[in-house]
């Protein structure tokens, strides 16, 4: 009868930690602390990969199918074990280790106590005996813990002090855009540890057009001209698609002598959603859930660390300088120019690499309705594939008026190989077992 009832309470239990529509509920809490507290889109993503990292490495440790990620990601070498792995709920201790993370990377500190506190509550109210709680709670510590000494060593502290962007009057060369004319966003993020790529530049792109404005037969003048013609010319769909991919963390909304800031998710905290969405629309367990999370996590935090590299390479003019300067001062983009250089596009790279990721653990062709801007008041889009959703990502700041459509297309090219590296590199779960056979 103790038997019998051990494994009522275990069952018990176990249908509320081991939900995986819990753990992108907890992503989802990391996404609104970073949206509240206006984490610009590479540091974001750095945020979500070093908490999921911390969970994938808890189950990693309850379940043999999937590798740690130590001597497979740069700089992290050892991940403890468990002194007693039958004290420990694996899933529990999993969505507190990313807790802890998250609470570390972002601000205020604190951030998610409460949500933790719910947690607890949960576990217990389910009926987790004492000793696995206490042992789940130890074990998620240790792991954070330990996530949180690798992550330090990654040189993001010492970029806190870097020099700003220099900005000079050179043709061609991107300065600040109105209604902001804020500083460039991480001109130095390139110097951020990978952790997955051999360098910032591996996947270093072909040059940008040169700056040609005044001449009509130059690839920059009609790549110039097709932005304002598309933005002059926006249909509703294109406005909808637009809207729907701004994604701009920090918007200032000027009104006559009235300024307000909206903030939305960032394009990481967009694609966290849609692992979520797509997670559930699967019927994903929590540990091929979990594992999802990290591998786009890592894809998007190797993505940006390639794009800045580029972006500050080139220091590409934005669409709306050119124009005012060249063709008519009172046109204005769709959407806000965000405060970085042109090319490439960051939307285009991040999301293209997400996407690769995401079809080698959901498939291609998989349809599904991105709900994610609902919260913004924005209606939702369906897609046809993941891919198909980063495709149009990317060629939305067309319509949006904030990048030229080749910036689109060769950011596209980078992010699907950042993607495809990360995919090649990194071995989350084991193959033999048949689950993540590749496309």
């Amino acid at each position: 009868m103790v038997l019998l009832q051990a494994c009522k309470n275990s069952g018990e239990y176990a249908k509320v930690t081991h939900d995986p529509l819990l753990y992108s509920k907890t992503v989802k809490k990391l996404n609104d602390i970073v949206l509240e507290n206006n984490f610009p889109p590479m540091i974001a993503a750095r945020n979500y990969a070093y908490a999921n990292i911390a969970a994938y490495e808890v189950i990693a440790a309850g379940d043999k199918s999937y590798p740690s990620l130590a001597g497979q990601i740069h700089g992290l070498t050892t991940i403890p074990k468990p002194v007693a792995p039958n004290k420990v709920d694996f899933p529990f201790a999993a969505l507190l280790s990313f807790c802890k993370v998250g609470n570390a990377v972002t601000f205020p500190e604190g951030s998610m106590d409460v949500y933790v506190n719910e947690l607890k509550k949960k576990a217990k109210d389910a009926g987790m005996p004492s000793d696995i709680f206490e042992g789940s709670v130890s074990y998620a510590s240790l792991v954070a813990d330990s996530i949180m000494s690798w992550s330090k060593k990654d040189n993001y502290a010492k970029i806190r002090s870097s020099s700003k962007f220099t900005v000079t009057n050179e043709d061609g060369r991107w300065i600040p855009t109105p209604p902001m004319y804020a500083q460039a966003v991480e001109p130095h993020w390139m110097e951020v540890r990978t952790l997955v790529l051999d360098s910032c530049s591996q996947f270093k792109p072909v040059r940008p057009p040169k700056y040609d404005p005044k001449n009509i037969s130059s690839t920059f003048y009609n790549a110039m001209m097709l932005v304002k013609k598309a933005v002059d010319s926006l249909t509703p769909e294109q406005k909808h698609m637009a809207d729907f991919w701004d994604d701009n963390s920090f918007k200032l909304n000027v009104n006559g002598h009235v300024m307000y800031a909206t903030k939305k998710f960032s394009p990481g905290g967009h694609w966290m959603n849609i692992v979520g969405i797509i997670a559930a629309n699967k019927k994903s367990d929590f540990n091929t859930t979990v594992s999802a999370y990290a591998q786009t996590s890592i894809a998007l935090f190797d993505a940006f660390i390639s794009c800045w590299d580029e972006k500050f390479r080139s220091n590409y003019i934005r669409p709306e300088t050119a124009i005012n300067k060249y063709v008519d001062p009172e046109w204005q983009p769709y959407i806000q120019t965000p405060p970085f250089p042109e090319y490439t596009s960051g939307h285009a790279v991040i999301s293209a690499a997400a996407a690769e990721v995401m079809t080698h653990y959901f498939g291609d062709n998989i349809n599904y309705t991105d709900t994610s801007e609902l919260e913004f008041g924005i209606p939702s889009r369906s897609f046809e594939s993941v891919r198909a959703a980063a495709n149009e990502a990317g060629m939305s700041r067309v319509f949006g008026g904030i990048h030229f459509k080749h910036s689109c297309e060769v950011g596209r090219d980078m992010g699907i190989k950042v993607g495809e590296l990360v995919l090649q590199r990194l071995k989350m779960k084991d193959l033999k077992k048949g689950f993540l056979a590749k496309n």
